[in-house]
């Protein structure tokens, strides 16, 4: 008797496990490059609960049409680059931006985000074409 009770336990746990498999993993990677419009790039800037950017220096070049898009990984943060009216919080976390001046702009968190706030900077350069 204790044999057909393994056996059903056995089927049991075999379909919950062909269940969890098919239904419980996560989406494929969606490349977000491909639905913009030709000519136009995407540039992340990731901040995290670390109060850092995920780069020291981001580069594009003069003449770029970018989507500028911040995400944020962890807490809640925003990007400001004051020399070009760019501030990026709260709802709006995406702008597209046309670089037509070559320069080095200071990049810093909008968002009074907690004790690191002030150290979370990064800079934005932009190459001659």
């Amino acid at each position: 008797m204790h044999k057909w009770i393994m056996f059903v336990v056995f089927v049991a746990a075999s379909v919950l496990g062909v269940v969890l498999l098919t239904t419980q993993l996560p989406g494929k990677p969606v490349d977000e490059a491909a639905s913009l419009p030709p000519g136009e790039t995407l540039m992340k800037v990731e901040a995290s609960q670390d109060f850092v950017f995920d780069k020291q220096e981001y580069h594009v070049k003069v003449g770029d049409k970018v989507k500028l898009e911040l995400v944020n990984k962890s807490g809640l943060h925003g990007l400001a680059i004051p020399d070009l009216g760019i501030e990026l919080k709260d709802d709006k976390l995406s702008q597209e931006v046309t670089f037509d001046k070559a320069g080095t702009y200071p990049m810093h968190c909008a968002v009074m985000c907690g004790t690191g706030h002030l150290n979370m900077k990064s800079v934005l350069i932009v190459d001659p074409a």
